[in-house]
């Protein structure tokens, strides 16, 4: 029999950020470097996991497309039963764990077990992806509306995006790479204009990073022509063609 007075672990919903660890919060990187068992995604920079203190127990769930380490409702379970074994347990997630990271079905079934739940939450990837590439997501002349999509999901073609992107509008794309050309095609059909501008961003805000500018007629070419591989966002809009602070950002570096 289970004892009622036994000690109920907590969990923490990490973000991560996208990806240096500098863009952590104080309170995750907190929790990292205390963490005694950590539960981490594949995106979660390698930087941002080596804070964990020696003897801490790592848990990788990575997932990938089509193939998972652990399937959504194994993880929610592992989560509740080191909870309930009496370990507090950081669940680390790239970007922020209530943008596209499943942290809001982890956290129900965690309140339905019993377990505490606790987010914190991190820079969302469109967040620090946009601002690693000098895109303003928003700009008075450009765009005062923003979406997130994900664009790797089961029925694509029959998600309604009418409205999403389009003059005075960002749309940002999660999880795009490898339906790329089913979205530039999707928008276009919705009556988006071929030439509408589009940047791709792949490994925001680490060493490796690369944006990658477009039109959206063009976003299947540029994708695969250039082999971008996940992480990466896809941003759709005006904002994705005013490239003049990144290049002046790369003037004042190499005047430096």
């Amino acid at each position: 029999m289970s004892n009622p007075s036994a000690r109920v672990g907590t969990v923490f919903l990490v973000g991560a950020g996208p990806g240096d660890p500098d863009l952590l919060t104080l309170r995750a990187a907190r929790l990292v470097m205390n963490a005694r068992v950590l539960v981490h995604d594949g995106l979660v920079d390698p930087a941002i996991l080596a804070m964990a203190p020696k003897g801490c127990r790592m848990i990788s769930v990575a997932k990938q497309r089509s193939r998972h380490t652990m399937r959504q409702e194994e993880i929610n379970a592992l989560l509740v039963r080191e909870a309930l074994a009496g370990n507090d347990v950081v669940r680390l997630k790239g970007g922020d764990p209530f943008v596209f990271g499943r942290g809001g079905e982890e956290a129900e079934d965690c309140f339905a077990a019993g377990v505490p739940v606790e987010v914190v939450p991190g820079v969302s990837a469109a967040m620090g992806a946009a601002a690693s590439a000098m895109i303003p997501l928003t700009h008075r002349d450009a765009a005062s509306i923003v979406s997130f999509v994900a664009g790797q999901c089961k029925g694509l073609t029959d998600q309604n995006w009418a409205g999403l992107a389009g003059v005075g509008r960002t749309l940002v794309i999660y999880m795009g790479v490898a339906t790329a050309e089913a979205i530039a095609e999707k928008l276009m059909a919705d009556g988006l204009a071929p030439t509408m501008p589009v940047a791709v961003i792949e490994n925001a805000a680490r060493p490796q990073m690369r944006v990658l500018r477009g039109t959206l007629a063009g976003l299947g070419p540029l994708v695969a022509d250039n082999k971008v591989k996940s992480p990466a966002l896809i941003v759709i809009g005006e904002v994705a063609g005013r490239g003049d602070m990144m290049e002046l950002k790369q003037v004042l570096e190499v005047v430096k």
